[in-house]
């Protein structure tokens, strides 16, 4: 119970603050979607992605075991979740967004919280999330932008409209940066945080206004599959890989919570920028962010008790 509040305290209720804002501004001012959508993409997302990989620190004796897990568990999620939308016989625009709403999680501003309240006392497992946050943002500007692209573009064209997202080369600045050591100066580096901590709050209003006029009381029925495998099967495919690897301890439990984290809200953004069913995308991230709180907190609790 105590691990409960805290998550909806500290996690849920800040993050539904922001969205209920969003929607509540965009219902009075009317906000222009296609701006925002771009503010996020181009601007805010470079910035979170530089920022995040510069910054990280990772130890190598266990970053090679999480790495092995985030590969295997993330290549049967694609696997499951590309089978699941054949046999439903989804179209393609559909399929793209389903597929990412159960690969993609929110590792970021949900899953770094939420390890700070449950390793608090353990700094390895708050390390490892931090791995795991990278990892997503990767996976998310590479594997869920390409998903999205290869829909609506000829083949020969989506390496081309893949090479113009920004985020790609902010994420690449990141890791030359860090790899060489080289300082960036405080006159771009301070303006950089900024626009990186901005970014929270900005993609939070932006999915506010996505869910402002969607009827939440007539949710599609893929939509509890997609809430349902991210919640639920991401965690059980983890606990297996969890066991094949033999990992154990705090590097078990974290990996095992942060398989548990609900849809990333850049799912939502991106579905928006590129026109594949971005309602779909955003009751998506809104129903799991809401049913997380108590998900997590199971998972939270079996974490303890299997490793």
């Amino acid at each position: 119970m105590d691990i409960f509040l805290l998550i909806l305290l500290h996690v849920i209720l800040p993050l539904f603050f922001l969205v209920g804002l969003g929607a509540l501004l965009h219902r009075i001012f009317h906000f222009d979607m296609n701006t925002l959508s771009k503010l996020n993409v181009y601007v805010l997302l470079p910035a979170v992605g530089f920022t995040n990989i510069y910054e990280s620190n990772m130890n190598g004796d266990v970053l090679l075991g999480v790495l092995a897990f985030l590969l295997l568990q993330n290549g049967v999620l694609i696997a499951i979740s590309t089978v699941m939308a054949k046999l439903m016989k989804l179209d393609r625009s559909l399929a793209a967004t389903f597929q990412n709403t159960i690969v993609l999680n929110n590792s970021g501003n949900f899953g770094i919280p939420v390890s700070q309240l449950v390793f608090h006392q353990q700094p390895l497992g708050l390390s490892i999330q931090i791995v795991v946050a990278i990892f997503q943002n990767f996976l998310t500007n590479t594997y869920g932008v390409f998903n999205f692209l290869s829909v609506s573009e000829k083949k020969g064209k989506v390496t081309a409209e893949f090479l113009k997202n920004p985020i790609i080369y902010a994420l690449l600045l990141g890791l030359l940066f860090r790899s060489l050591h080289i300082p960036v100066p405080s006159f771009i580096w301070n303006p950089l945080q900024n626009v990186a901590n901005a970014f929270l709050a900005i993609a939070l209003l932006t999915l506010g206004a996505q869910v402002a006029y969607i009827n939440l009381r007539q949710l599609p029925p893929l939509l509890y599959l997609s809430v349902f495998s991210r919640l639920l099967l991401s965690p059980a495919v983890a606990v297996v890989i969890i066991f094949a690897l033999h990992l154990e301890g705090v590097t078990a439990q974290a990996l095992f919570i942060a398989s548990s984290y609900p849809c990333s809200r850049n799912t939502a953004l991106y579905a928006l920028e590129y026109g594949h069913h971005p309602d779909y995308a955003a009751q998506a991230v809104f129903v799991s962010t809401l049913l997380s709180s108590v998900t997590v907190t199971m998972i939270v609790y079996l974490s303890n008790i299997l490793f």
